[in-house]
């Protein structure tokens, strides 16, 4: 049970060994979550499925800080090079190793599909069940959340949990896994599960701590997002790297970017 904190205390020390480039991944997310809100500030409703739906698609956006936290194990040099590596190399590889591109790029679009899922679906379950149009946060609390007659809230915090429950399952542990070593989709998502089932009760503590955190990061204005998010990122390698025995399993490519 107390492993998750020391993958939230390892991820911190990484963060701390290359805090400009960790929390550039912050500081990159907060001002996205600051730019879809001044979209959807007169729409609560919207902006309500776009920050929820933002934990689903979270896995895929700290790829490189996955990347770096494999590196800084390796004593590997990590650098702005890495983070371009990183996101750029599996281009440069698609037409001699498709697949090994395409597994990353399969995964991300499904995670991608599920939270435009959530998005629609938030969206048009509190347009088409509250009693009147939610414009601000404050609609939300008092027609939402308070609201004694209206079992919206429950109904879509409840819908939410169906929907985020197997999309964890399925993801905390597969991004870092396809990024590390050669396997497939399938392969990746049923190990994730399988680390899910064997442990599920420190695995619901992790969850709840990256929900936890996610949560205060969005309600301190993004703000809180610029240290939190490199630090979940770390963080979720090392769970990976306890949960997952990888021995027997060929290495993707080399923190430089060699086979």
């Amino acid at each position: 049970m107390d492993q998750p904190m020391q993958w939230l205390a390892l991820g911190f020390k990484d963060l701390a060994r290359a805090p400009f480039l960790s929390l550039m991944h912050g500081l990159f997310l907060a001002i996205f979550g600051g730019f879809i809100t001044l979209l959807a500030h007169d729409q609560f409703w919207l902006l309500a499925g776009y920050l929820s739906g933002f934990l689903v698609i979270a896995p895929v956006l700290a790829t490189s800080l996955y990347a770096m936290s494999r590196a800084m194990e390796r004593g590997e040099t990590v650098n702005f090079d890495l983070l371009v590596q990183t996101w750029t190399q599996w281009q440069l590889r698609l037409r001699h190793q498709p697949d090994s591109y395409w597994s990353l790029i399969r995964f991300g679009l499904l995670l991608g599909m599920a939270a435009t899922g959530w998005v629609i679906t938030s969206a048009a379950l509190i347009t088409l069940m509250a009693p009147a149009p939610i414009h601000t946060p404050v609609d939300f609390i008092r027609l939402v959340v308070l609201s004694p007659d209206n079992p919206l809230f429950e109904i879509w915090l409840g819908l939410g949990g169906m929907m985020a429950a197997p999309v964890f399952a399925s993801s905390v542990v597969s991004m870092p896994l396809l990024l590390d070593r050669k396997v497939t989709v399938l392969q990746a998502v049923l190990t994730s599960w399988k680390a899910v089932l064997t442990h599920p009760i420190p695995m619901a503590l992790w969850a709840f701590l990256i929900i936890g955190f996610s949560i205060l990061g969005i309600f301190s204005l993004f703000l809180g997002l610029i240290l939190i998010v490199p630090m979940l990122g770390h963080g979720s390698w090392h769970a990976y790297r306890h949960l997952v025995d990888v021995s027997d399993l060929e290495e993707r490519m080399t923190g430089q970017g060699e086979q």
